[in-house]
């Protein structure tokens, strides 16, 4: 039998080794505002002890990753500081695969949000301060209770102009929060309990329960009276997601990703033309008449590479109007290709009215990779092009130049004739490296 004491000693030894290790595993996830190093053999603790941890999947060599690096560093203290912290933590994804392949990481930096360790990706932006007001909104309630007209502005402010802003006046709680927790990375959800008669004047509803809807960023805002019922809502948030209105470039063309409605494309020259400008109102009010419709406007002078790939260049008349599925294929309206400056509104109504009815042509935009083979078929027909002309000129200066055969035998000539030769030996080799 193993004496008392003896015990006594092993187990104090390892609840001290125990109560060590533990201590080392908090002080290694400590919530210090510095940004955690991560790697195969601690990411799953980290996203295991933190509810909410935003991660860096990064490769060494990659500029953007190494131009991301000071922007997280200033976030990281700022988000470590709420009440319920945000942890920025960064993986070398290039060298540590096995984390690479099971997050599928295909590209860097690849920016994911862990919340209670599920992931989710992030679209949004990179600068530190709108970093850390972006994050904010993934440690907030799902649905915001707002008891006054202070709380309803306050909420406002503090939600930012990034996300739409939904607040249901009058409604209940348990109303919204399914949906709320459903699209809780997409916007932010309230309900005002108790608010002033200059607050519905305010938000232009006249009758509760009313759900208002409101983009800040471009100065826009819808109301819905119901009816409540959960297919109805949803599809009033879904519409409501995007503005009316959407400019196209590359960090708005990824919100249309989880969007299935077809997308009325208007190509216009320059989107901050004054022109164009006049033509997005009307668009705008088309919109508000088909919203089982996305429509969004690109400028040609702003994106040309994202506008050629539907057939435009600096030679077709803009503005030109297309119905895009998001993806491969693209519609033409038959007889409403261009938009005339005389009576838009009209030729708008024309091309909705058209697509509706299947007066249209299908087709195909050009991809990237199609228009690089273009490209590099174009080269190489230039290159071969350029080749027989260097040939032909070549053989007929030899012709000109080649002697008689008793000029041939002739000792003098003979190095002439030699030196001709390998001239145009040498001609073929330089065009072949080029």
């Amino acid at each position: 039998m193993v004496p008392l004491p003896s015990i006594s000693i092993f187990t104090f030894g390892f609840l001290l080794l125990f109560l060590c290790s533990s201590l080392a595993e908090q002080q290694q996830f400590a919530v210090d505002g510095k940004v955690l190093e991560l790697d195969e053999s601690n990411f799953e603790a980290a996203i295991s002890t933190f509810d909410y941890m935003f991660v860096d999947f990064y490769a060494p060599w990659c500029g953007h990753c190494k131009r991301l690096s000071p922007e997280l560093d200033k976030a990281s203290v700022n988000l470590a500081v709420l009440k319920q912290p945000v942890v920025i933590a960064k993986v070398d994804a290039d060298k540590y695969s096995r984390l690479a392949s099971k997050y599928e990481i295909d590209g860097f930096p690849t920016l994911k949000i862990f919340m209670h360790g599920v992931p989710t990706d992030y679209y949004g932006p990179r600068k530190a301060d709108l970093l850390v007001r972006f994050l904010k909104k993934f440690v907030a309630p799902d649905v915001s209770v707002l008891n006054s007209d202070s709380a309803i502005s306050e909420f406002i402010e503090e939600a930012g102009k990034h996300f739409p802003i939904f607040i249901g006046f009058g409604l209940n709680e348990s109303v919204i929060s399914h949906l709320a927790v459903k699209y809780k990375k997409s916007a932010w959800f309230s309900v005002a309990k108790d608010f002033s008669d200059k607050t519905m004047e305010f938000y232009d509803f006249d009758k509760v329960p009313a759900l208002v809807a409101l983009h800040l960023t471009y100065n826009e805002q819808s109301i819905f009276y119901g009816p409540f019922e959960e297919k109805f809502l949803e599809d009033y948030i879904k519409q409501s997601l995007l503005p009316l209105v959407l400019p196209i470039n590359q960090d708005t063309l990824k919100s249309l990703k989880e969007d299935k409605r077809k997308i009325v494309l208007t190509i216009v020259e320059d989107e901050d033309d004054e022109r164009s400008k006049g033509l997005v109102k009307l668009l705008k009010a088309a919109a508000s008449a088909n919203r089982d419709l996305v429509f969004a406007f690109v400028g040609f002078n702003q994106w040309q590479d994202f506008a050629e790939s539907f057939e435009v260049s600096k030679k077709i008349k803009l503005p030109k109007m297309i119905v895009w599925d998001g993806d491969v294929e693209y519609f033409s309206v038959i007889g409403s290709d261009s938009v005339e400056d005389e009576d838009q509104g009209s030729q708008i109504t024309r091309f909705l009215k058209g697509y509706r009815e299947g007066s249209v042509i299908q087709k195909h935009i050009i991809s990237d990779d199609y228009k690089a083979f273009r490209n590099s078929m174009f080269l190489i027909g230039a290159l071969i092009l350029v080749l027989v002309v260097i040939l032909v000129s070549m053989m007929m200066q030899s012709v000109k130049e080649e002697p008689s055969r008793e000029q041939v035998d002739h000792p003098g000539s003979s190095t002439s004739l030699s030196e001709a030769r390998g001239a145009l030996r040498s001609g073929d080799k330089e065009d072949k490296i080029d």
